[in-house]
């Protein structure tokens, strides 16, 4: 009989023991959905439900391999964007427990709205699905995508007759494209790999595969040192111009209230680098050296003239011609001079 009453009053105390564990999981849990849109910024500090802080005897936060049991924002453990961490909870009865969580960081300055003027309107061949765009002198290089239609073509600006063309193999998606001294690269959306052009003859100079780090390849440009891409996250990717297989570093680009998660067609100006976002009407003006958002653009206007019969046909390109911006889209029949305010 005593043995009976033992083990009864230890699956009591057990069913207890899970009942508890279940609240504090699911207060953490809650706490994780209405964190998620407000965010962090660098050296906030995670703060927990009463739930959670009151039973434990020590939280930790796990990066994949890397642990820290400090609760304030890090940037040696934090990045912009979403953070996939796990709270590691030691009960102060022994027991640990694990929660997966998402930690938003944010920029602690609002992105300024930059004002513009359109100052010109040139002629663009709606044909083309633009994923890359630039412009040397009056000379437009582009990248236009979709499988059986990319090519790589350059006019002169006011013209839509190229000048010279190369046509993709069916099964090839174009992406971004920049030019690096005499060479054009030019990455490819699902085939894993980009090409390298003669900019005088284009001629296909070489392939590469993309880094190992690259699901998809998006945009692209270059600083004078480094090729910039991204993969439609909010990632940019410096790659070694001499090996464009190899990742010298990453920078994640954040935003003010924005996670800009689908960065797409990349321009370097100025010391500053210029993004269209996926299925939004801004440029970005991105800061390289921390990835912060310092201003905006609102294309809203004239990309919503040229997504209302297809909404897929969004701001992309970006190039500069001296100090005002060219802008295009996809299968836009103009593309915009913009002098900046």
């Amino acid at each position: 009989m005593k043995k009976s009453l033992i083990t009864g009053f230890a699956a009591i105390l057990l069913l207890a023991s899970c009942k508890n564990d279940r609240k504090i999981l699911d207060a953490l849990a809650d706490y994780n959905h209405s964190m998620e849109e407000k965010g962090y910024r660098f050296g906030d500090k995670i703060t927990l439900p009463k739930e959670v802080t009151d039973q434990a005897e020590s939280i930790s936060i796990s990066f994949g391999d890397r642990e820290t049991s400090g609760l304030t924002v890090d940037p040696e453990f934090f990045e912009f964007g979403n953070n996939e961490v796990t709270f590691n909870i030691k009960m102060k009865d022994g027991e640990t427990l694990n929660q997966d969580a998402t930690i938003n960081v944010f920029t602690k300055t609002p992105e300024q709205n930059i004002a513009y003027e359109i100052v010109a309107e040139y002629p663009h061949d709606p044909k083309n699905f633009t994923e890359g765009f630039f412009i040397e002198g009056s000379t437009v290089y582009e990248s236009t995508g979709l499988k059986g239609e990319s090519r790589l073509i350059k006019y002169t600006l006011g013209s839509t007759v190229p000048s010279q063309s190369v046509k993709q193999a069916p099964e090839i998606f174009s992406e971004g494209c920049a030019m690096a001294g005499d060479r054009i690269y030019q990455l490819t959306y699902q085939s894993k790999i980009g090409f390298v052009y003669d900019k005088n003859t284009f001629k296909k100079i070489s392939e590469f595969p993309l880094p190992d780090a690259f699901w998809e390849g998006w945009g692209l440009t270059y600083d004078g040192k480094n090729l910039i891409a991204d993969t439609g996250s909010n990632d940019l990717y410096y790659l070694d111009a001499g090996n464009p297989s190899k990742v010298v570093k990453k920078i994640p680009v954040g935003g003010n209230k924005d996670i800009y998660n689908q960065i797409n067609e990349l321009e370097y100006h100025n010391g500053f680098i210029y993004a269209n976002v996926w299925h939004q009407p801004y440029i970005l003006k991105i800061n390289p050296a921390t990835g912060e958002v310092t201003g905006r653009f609102d294309f809203t206007k004239i990309t919503e003239e040229h997504t209302k019969n297809n909404s897929e046909h969004v701001l992309n390109g970006i190039a500069f011609k001296g100090e005002h911006m060219l802008v295009t889209g996809k299968n836009w029949p103009k593309i915009y001079e913009v002098a900046i305010k």
